[in-house]
């Protein structure tokens, strides 16, 4: 069976294009076929339309609707937990991930060692200049500080075999960063290219500053060189400090003390109150993140699913 785990977070005009779509390519495919969809907190008709597909497919749709928005990567860890098929994938409802590589991505999996099939973009047309930047930005610096490397254009769309998805759901961490996690659990790998796709209907609900912070979050979650980089210009501060303060003291034994103003001092006082700051601020991003994980508080919380919707069937 394959299971194919849809987050959606206000997908109501998207949803008809994407099973449509899946299932015209799902003709191709020999193993059958179940969804599983994620209603992460969506504030339009995305839960209606849900229960409309799953009433038209009842046993082959099956859907998670959350109390609330929990996320992305909430969603994805759901929908894994509720996938029984032996060969799980995950893909946006939005059709930015071509379902027809579906069975490409199948037969190199069946017919090669392998566990994985990932899918990246080729190139970034159609996304703004700025984002492009500081995504491009983030791989470089994640991969060159962090111990697991992550694949630049990379998507969440991705074919694994049941011990990935196994291991996957091992990871019990409250703060989660899939593409980070995915790597980090090994098993081979390869990756399919293919050209940026456009949404087919609604809205991205992913803006620029949310981007930003995901990315923070992924750079935190899988590496300490923050912490390092903070504790290297700390030191390299200090030991300048010294030279400093032995300069100025000698001068003032050989020469007198002609200094004088207190602009250069106030300067001074304020880079280093600057740069305090801002390594009490990586100190406390890391904090934080060990305060939430000691919470042990549930990544999501489900209000309904398809079975509620049989309940209520049969007491009506």
């Amino acid at each position: 069976m394959l299971s194919i785990v849809v987050p959606c977070f206000n997908e109501e005009e998207s949803l008809p294009y994407f099973v449509k779509e899946v299932e015209d390519v799902g003709k191709a495919i020999s193993h059958s076929i179940e969804y599983i969809f994620i209603n992460d907190g969506s504030k339009d008709d995305t839960l209606k339309s849900l229960r409309e597909l799953h009433k038209k497919m009842p046993d082959r749709v099956r859907y998670i609707s959350f109390s609330r928005n929990f996320g992305k990567e909430s969603a994805l860890y759901a929908g894994l937990q509720a996938a029984r098929g032996d060969l799980i994938t995950l893909m946006d409802a939005d059709l930015q991930d071509p379902p027809e590589l579906l069975p490409q991505m199948i037969e190199q999996i069946e017919t090669s060692d392998i566990d994985c099939v990932g899918t990246r973009r080729q190139d970034r047309k159609g996304e703004p200049a700025i984002r492009s930047f500081f995504a491009r930005l983030f791989y470089k610096l994640v991969n060159k500080f962090g111990d697991t490397e992550m694949i630049d254009g990379a998507r969440d769309f991705r074919l694994m075999t049941r011990p990935m998805v196994d291991s996957i759901l091992s990871m019990t961490e409250y703060n989660r960063f899939s593409k980070g996690i995915f790597s980090w659990v090994g098993f081979n790998t390869e990756y399919i290219s293919y050209e940026n796709r456009e949404r087919v209907a609604g809205n991205s609900s992913w803006s620029f500053w949310s981007l930003f912070k995901y990315s923070i979050g992924g750079i935190v979650n899988f590496s300490d060189a923050p912490l390092t980089l903070a504790a290297f210009i700390g030191s390299i501060s200090c030991i300048a400090a010294i030279i400093a303060l032995i300069f100025i003291v000698i001068r003032a034994l050989l020469f007198g003390d002609p200094t004088s103003g207190w602009p250069s001092l106030v300067s001074i006082v304020l880079f280093m109150g600057g740069l305090q700051l801002l390594f009490l601020g990586i100190i406390g991003k890391y904090i934080g993140k060990i305060f939430l994980e000691t919470k042990k508080r549930p990544i999501y919380i489900i209000k309904e699913t398809e079975k509620d919707l049989k309940k209520r069937k049969m007491i009506s």
